[in-house]
């Protein structure tokens, strides 16, 4: 009979799961859609949280919940104290994984006989 391997506990702080932040805003007494409402927005503005990064929408979701957004999307957030003791959480702002606009070949192509082309008229 073979040993299961046991899973190594992470380190780092997991975000949490689309439907735990639901289940908390139900609770709470708001959902998605009557949080929009309330702040004016779209009726489907707030669902963007769980997709995307977007560091006002993530503000009001926790303020409804009463806690932090750095609590619920730590990897989002670079998060540390100043010298009072004070915890700051700061956004990350680039998306992990996806490429900046002159990082294709195709544009690093397009930069190269730009530059040619520069140098030729000069």
């Amino acid at each position: 009979m073979k040993a299961k391997k046991q899973k190594k506990a992470s380190l780092v702080a997991q975000d949490w799961h689309p439907a735990d932040i639901v289940a908390a805003l139900r609770k709470a007494g708001w959902s998605f859609r009557r949080l929009s409402a309330h702040y004016g927005l779209a009726a489907t503005s707030l669902n963007n949280v769980n997709k995307i990064p977007w560091p006002k929408g993530e503000k009001r979701v926790a303020e409804a919940l009463g806690i932090q957004p750095w609590d619920i999307w730590p990897s989002r957030y670079a998060v540390s104290a100043d010298a009072d003791g004070t915890v700051i959480g700061v956004p990350n702002r680039g998306r992990p994984g996806r490429k900046k606009a002159n990082d294709t070949a195709s544009a690093k192509k397009r930069n190269a006989k730009a530059r040619s082309n520069d140098r030729a008229l000069v």
